[in-house]
């Protein structure tokens, strides 16, 4: 007789187990690639003369937009249009908060840098480390609400814009 664990048999279990694994590989990955984006938009803001406020805001919009379109695909598999309640207003809601803690965070690190009159390649290497090191504290908790909330797991499911994954 097989036993049951959570309401899933211990095959079951693993294989959704393994999926999961590989589903955070994949947003892990999606991150990255829209972090690089976001470097690439702050760096060059920052190296403009811009201010970090700005410059993260606009890094996190170039990199919300290509982890949008990426992860919806590649991670959860959804196809098909997306849907504004169901997937993109919960998905802006949660990236847009990720969002404000990184604005946040590196506007307060170029306040803080600002009085301590480094060069200016020092001064945009700190507040980069500070957008940088805001993207990390907040994946896991992105990553958890969007698998529960928007596109995994606990998401409201259309049959016809979804697979399994």
């Amino acid at each position: 007789m097989t036993t049951v664990t959570n309401g899933l048999r211990p095959r079951t279990a693993e294989k959704t187990r393994r999926r999961g694994w590989a589903r955070l590989a994949r947003a892990a990955t999606t991150s990255v690639a829209a972090t690089v984006v976001s470097q690439v938009v702050l760096l060059a803001v920052l190296a403009a003369g811009g201010v970090p406020v700005l410059a993260s805001a606009l890094a996190w919009a170039a990199g919300a937009v290509l982890n949008f379109l990426v992860t919806r695909r590649w991670v959860w598999g959804r196809t098909g249009r997306p849907r504004v309640r169901r997937e993109l207003l919960p998905y802006l809601a949660v990236i847009g908060l990720g969002g404000l803690v990184s604005i946040g965070l590196t506007t307060l690190a170029g306040s803080l840098l600002t009085p301590l009159d480094l060069p200016r390649f020092w001064w945009v290497a700190l507040v980069d480390g500070a957008y940088v090191g805001s993207y990390a504290l907040v994946f896991v908790v992105k990553f958890t609400l969007l698998d529960r909330l928007v596109f995994g797991r606990g998401a409201a499911r259309n049959p016809a814009t979804t697979s399994r994954s």
